[in-house]
């Protein structure tokens, strides 16, 4: 069989074999995500959204992929290693050969295996979503709300992933279609371009989405994880009304979510923080976090939490004594991400990984009052997150003042969680000052991803390349 290299004939090809996995997946894997059967026959397009399980089963798939090979977890966890090592959390212990080595040394290029994957894994997922809008939109068997929520989830995903992906490469198509012929020549469009779209996906997904979930785990999105995704999204997009009203609608909602008491129960399953997560392939599986970050002895086989970010928390800070673990060997002591702290099979998975949490509204909506003014408001935020890690009070007064103390929140926070350190380093505009100090190989141009370079030689439309590369 001939090797196909381009994206978007890939994407062309996906279309057929998606239909096929489709039927298959449901047919002989054991995945929770995928708990209904397909017809046995081979699907047509039209045929898999003239039933709703059939075309659940489509979309659930999609959330298979994101979970196992997308940007988020899987291929060793996804952004959380990779930007962990990329910027000033993770030191690598790898090998030669180690994918995350590159990341860590700051050496990408625009061959690099990751970067070509994380493109063409992302658009496949997105182009699978357009798969699911268009199937759904055309077919005349599904009632009224059953299209509603398909083709809100759907919206959702193709908005998520392109977020993520004009964070990472920058300039880039917003594809919203199936057509391969248009999408082998789609244009670059401007991250702001990018986020006027991503903004109007999750409107429309906000629309067709219910308010409660179908599920008591949390593992399909509605209402209120489009929220969540629209707030940080306005937040990036300096719209700081905008990122504080949809982080209080998320905030408000106190009859689905509450900040937990107890700091160890935030990354477990069942907690009432959490707003939307993936579920593990098969039961008694936990989180692919855990199996990437926790070690038993030392020296650390993969990766460490960098001395940088051990040193910046106070010893009183709950997070450093209960999501970090020690490890020595008796001269010597690393530290490991302990906030999932399931490493092996349990009787039941007892830890999902947490895309969305209710502690990063807080810091939304903290980050926003402070832009406009409105300090006292910023503070009250703040200082929810510093109690609950049982910390005193901010001690910052002036706008600048608790704009470096959210900033610097955040990091005890959010850490090795999906590139956060990342993106807000660019966002308060310090990731020259902060990774020149602590990164060997930091250019300032590392702040985007190298364009895959098959890519560019296929499509001419996606030239030039980022500056740097």
């Amino acid at each position: 069989m001939k090797t196909i290299h381009n994206t978007t004939f890939y994407m062309h090809y996906f279309l057929q074999m998606f239909l096929f996995a489709s039927t298959f997946l449901c047919m002989t894997s054991c995945d929770s995500f995928v708990e209904v059967d397909l017809p046995k026959s081979q699907l047509t397009n039209v045929a898999v959204f003239d039933n709703y399980a059939t075309a659940d089963a489509a979309l659930t798939d999609i959330y298979a992929k994101i979970r196992d090979q997308g940007l988020l977890t899987g291929m060793t966890s996804g952004l959380s290693n990779q930007l962990a090592n990329y910027t000033d959390e993770l030191i690598c212990y790898g090998s030669p050969g180690d994918p995350a080595l590159p990341f860590y040394l700051n050496t990408l290029l625009p061959a690099n295996t990751s970067i070509t994957d994380y493109w063409n894994i992302s658009y496949n997922q997105i182009y699978a979503a357009n798969a699911v809008i268009e199937g759904v939109e055309e077919s005349d068997k599904l009632t009224v709300e059953e299209k509603d929520q398909l083709k809100g989830e759907a919206l959702f995903i193709r908005a998520l992933i392109h977020f993520y992906l004009t964070n990472l490469y920058g300039d880039l198509p917003y594809i919203t279609a199936t057509d391969y012929q248009k999408n082998n020549v789609a244009k670059k469009i401007t991250v702001s371009e990018v986020y006027t779209n991503v903004i109007s996906d999750l409107d429309s997904a906000i629309n067709l989405l219910a308010q409660d979930y179908d599920n008591p785990e949390r593992i399909r999105p509605n209402r209120f994880v489009a929220k969540a995704l629209l707030a940080r999204v306005y937040l990036y997009n300096g719209a700081w009304a905008e990122a504080s009203n949809a982080a209080s609608a998320v905030l408000n909602a106190t009859d689905l979510y509450g900040l937990e008491d107890n700091i160890d129960g935030v990354f477990l399953k069942d907690s009432k923080e959490t707003i939307w997560q993936l579920q593990p392939a098969t039961s008694g599986k936990n989180t692919d976090e855990a199996n990437s970050f926790i070690f038993f002895s030392g020296p650390p086989p993969l990766v460490a939490l960098t001395d940088n970010l051990m040193d910046s928390f106070s010893t009183a800070d709950l997070r450093k004594s209960n999501w970090t673990a020690a490890i020595t060997d008796g001269s010597s002591t690393w530290y490991h991400p302990f906030k999932y702290k399931e490493f092996d099979y349990t009787a039941t998975s007892v830890e999902y990984s947490i895309v969305f949490r209710l502690a990063e509204q807080y810091l939304i909506r903290a980050e926003a009052r402070a832009q406009q003014g409105d300090l006292i408001g910023a503070k009250e935020d703040l200082n929810k997150i510093r109690e609950r890690a049982g910390l005193d009070e901010t001690t910052a007064s002036s706008q600048q003042e608790i704009m470096e103390a959210i900033l610097q929140e955040r990091r005890w926070e959010l850490f090795t969680e999906y590139g956060h350190r990342f993106f807000d380093l660019k966002r308060f505009g310090q990731i020259d000052a902060v990774l020149s100090l602590t990164k060997t190989g930091w250019n300032t141009t590392d702040r985007l991803f190298p364009l895959p370079q098959n890519e560019l030689s296929i499509n001419p439309n996606l030239r030039p390349q980022n500056s740097g590369y």
